[in-house]
């Protein structure tokens, strides 16, 4: 069986994973929030949950990319983070564009940011946690 080539880990190839787990967090996030839209008038759920669920999938989407995206070795826990961060503002453009509603800066953004950050470094320390075990 041969052993997998482990890239050169350099500045552009963390950059480049990077912007791949984004790209494919932004991808779930849109898939499961079009399932969610789908499901509300079947489920019956209230409007005032539609928050917490939405937290909830962006959560969902950055773990997913982080265990699927972050193959190189060494600070997982920062290249989740910074996942993260990029993950929320790209989501907030994403979103506001589909909604079609101006920008709008607020408390929710800042939430926002706190969640997808500990939720990026969190993602991040579990994918080297998977990782090593392999």
């Amino acid at each position: 069986m041969a052993k997998k080539e482990v890239l050169n880990p350099t500045a552009k190839n963390y950059i480049f994973e990077v912007l791949k787990a984004v790209i494919v967090a932004l991808i779930f996030s849109l898939v499961f929030i079009l399932i969610l839209a789908l499901l509300i008038p079947a489920l019956n759920i209230e409007t005032t949950r539609l928050p917490i669920l939405t937290q909830v999938i962006k959560g969902i989407s950055i773990l997913a990319a982080a265990l699927l995206c972050l193959r190189l070795q060494g600070s997982f826990w920062l290249r989740g983070l910074i996942m993260g961060l990029v993950f929320v503002a790209l989501a907030f453009i994403v979103f506001s564009l589909l909604d079609n509603v101006t920008f709008r800066w607020g408390l929710n953004i800042l939430n926002d940011v706190a969640v997808g950050a500990v939720t990026g470094l969190i993602s991040g320390v579990i994918a080297s946690l998977i990782r090593k075990k392999k």
